[in-house]
This record gives C-alpha cells, sequence and structure tokens, in this order.
C-alpha cells in the first residue's frame, strides 16, 4: 500500500468520526427539558417502554431496547410494519411508545400513530427535524438533528445514527440512575456473562477446598517441592494446626535454590514462608477476590472463615473463567 494511499483512507476515517464527535458535542448542548421530560415519561409509565422504527432507525431502536432492557427499563422492540398488520395489540395501556424516525415522516410509523393516542399510550419521538409531522403529533420530542452524515455523499445514514443511538444511552443511563440500578441488578439481568457470574457467585462456589496443599511450617525443602507439584495450585500453605502461619508459592522454591543453593535441602518451609497472607471469607463475591488480587498483585488468596481456618484457596483463573 502506498503511503498516499494510506494517508487518503485514514483522513476520510478521522473526517468521519470528527463529523460524527461535532454533531454529538451539538447535540449535548441541545439536551434540555424535554430530554428530562422524556426520562420522566418513561418512569412514570406503569407498562414497558415500547421501541419502534424503520430501516436503519429501526435497527437503532432495537439496540436502545435492548439497553433499556437489560438496564432495568423493561422494553421490547416493535417493527411498525408488523404492528400496523396486527402486532398492535402488543401495546398494553400502561406503555410508552418511543419512535424513531430521522426525517420524522416515515410513513409505517405515522399510520400507527392514531391508534397510540386512542390507546391512551404516552408517545416519544427521536427525530431530526423537529417540525415534522411525527414530532408535532407527539408528547414528548427528542432532537437529534444534525449538519450533515459522515458519509461522503452526505447521504447514508452515519451521524444521524449516531447520534440516535447516543440519545438512547443518554435516556437509558439516566433511567438507571433514577431508578438506583446496581451492579447487582446488572448481574441479575446477565447471569450468563462473566460480570454476571462475578457479581453472583461466591468465592465458595468456586474455591478449591479439597487436597489442599497444606504443611507444616517445619516441612522440608523436598517435601515442600513434592508437595507444591501434587497440588498443582502452584503454593503451599504453611499451617500450624489450624492456624495459617504462611504461604509458599513455587517462585519463592526458585528464588531460593538460586540464592542458598549451598544450604537448600537443609531450609523449613518456616524459613521462606511470606507471613500473614492475604485471605477472603468463602461468602465474598468473585468480584470482591478479583479486586483483591489486583490490588495487592497476586494471582491466588486463601480462603478463611471468620474463625481463621482454611477452607480452600482461590485463583484468579477461577474467576476467569
Amino acid at each position: 500500500m502506498t503511503l498516499t494511499k494510506k494517508t487518503k483512507i485514514l483522513e476520510t476515517a478521522r473526517k468521519a468520526i470528527h463529523t460524527e464527535m461535532e454533531a454529538l458535542a451539538c447535540m449535548e448542548q441541545r439536551l434540555g427539558d424535554a430530554f428530562v421530560a422524556a426520562v420522566e415519561t418513561i418512569l412514570a409509565g406503569s407498562g414497558k417502554c415500547i421501541v419502534t422504527g424503520m430501516g436503519k432507525s429501526g435497527l437503532v431502536g432495537r439496540k436502545i431496547a435492548a439497553t433499556l432492557a437489560s438496564t432495568g427499563t423493561p422494553s421490547f422492540f416493535l417493527h411498525p410494519g408488523e404492528a400496523f398488520h396486527g402486532d398492535l395489540g402488543m401495546i398494553s395501556k400502561g406503555d410508552v411508545v418511543l419512535a424513531l424516525s430521522f426525517s420524522g415522516e416515515t410513513d409505517e410509523i405515522l399510520k400507527i400513530v392514531p391508534f397510540i393516542h386512542a390507546n391512551g399510550n404516552r408517545l416519544i419521538s427521536m427525530t431530526g427535524n423537529p417540525e415534522s409531522t411525527l414530532a408535532k403529533n407527539s408528547d414528548v420530542h427528542l432532537d437529534v438533528g444534525v449538519e450533515e452524515e459522515a458519509c461522503i455523499l452526505h447521504l447514508a445514514p452515519t451521524t444521524s445514527t449516531t447520534a440516535q443511538i447516543a440519545m438512547g444511552d443518554a435516556l437509558a443511563v439516566s433511567l438507571m440512575e433514577l431508578r438506583g440500578f446496581t451492579s447487582i441488578d446488572f448481574a441479575r439481568l446477565h447471569p450468563g456473562g462473566s460480570l454476571g457470574r462475578r457479581l453472583l457467585m461466591t468465592v465458595g462456589n468456586v474455591m478449591r477446598s479439597h487436597d489442599l496443599p497444606v504443611v507444616a511450617p517445619d516441612c522440608p525443602a523436598v517435601e515442600m517441592i513434592h508437595a507444591i507439584s501434587k497440588g498443582g495450585l502452584g503454593l503451599i500453605v504453611v499451617c500450624d494446626g489450624d492456624r495459617i502461619e504462611g504461604i509458599v508459592t513455587d517462585g519463592d522454591i526458585r528464588r531460593t535454590m538460586e540464592r542458598r543453593r549451598a544450604e537448600f535441602f537443609g531450609i523449613r518451609a518456616r524459613d521462606i514462608a511470606t507471613p500473614g497472607p492475604k485471605t477472603i471469607r468463602p461468602e465474598e463475591k468473585l468480584i470482591e477476590a478479583e479486586k483483591m488480587m489486583t490490588r495487592n498483585k497476586i494471582t491466588s488468596l486463601l480462603v478463611a472463615g471468620d474463625d481463621g481456618r482454611l477452607q480452600g484457596v482461590i485463583q484468579i483463573y477461577d474467576i476467569k473463567l
């Protein structure tokens, strides 16, 4: 690829991104009472937030509905064409309708507006033209107008769809804030994901609790090596009875072999153990174990109850499955 061609590609891409950034900055400044009214309208609704739109606006609408649903606002997408041919029954009395149409003149959406009003639903529109038919027939209008599309022909929906997505995200985030939606709530709606797993499951759910590599403080070097190899955790726990005395990692043993080669086979576990190892209770969430490991730059934690007795070992690999 020639330097000239590479430069042209990057210039075009940067111009597109810059055009969309400027549009979002302008939209940010326009936010005002209408946005507040839209949020309060959705919040006050006793049903769901029904999102509808055609074409590219419809694709954005599906994303907005999914974001709302996953952040505490019950929502689903309704295709306006299907709605006009029987699916209007999916709109209940207490629902709020969010209609997306950049022109504000999309025929399929305008055809269902009379039903929305007759059914007693509140209508929020998101258009690029405050003087459009849809905007004028809405209870609340959100202006997502842009000066130009990022498309080199200024035709394909690019800047305009970015503005719609950003407005939808702003609605979702504002509603999250007002609903007091927490990370635990998010996890309950995403139980199959990595985040949901870390927020919902406890250390006790995943820790290794059987055949733990435990040795006494006077354990000799040869037995320490054997215990680490057999344990498969890269560490051994040094315990004096039920009391945790320290921890020895395979790295500790390697470093000791290098530094104290002549006397290595005469050392004991207590001689090289790190005292006061980090522990966590089994009822703590995995996210807390991850935070503790990250904060202390370690990959393993000992699991101990309130009585201080060793119950298990959890490693970063157990959390990030």
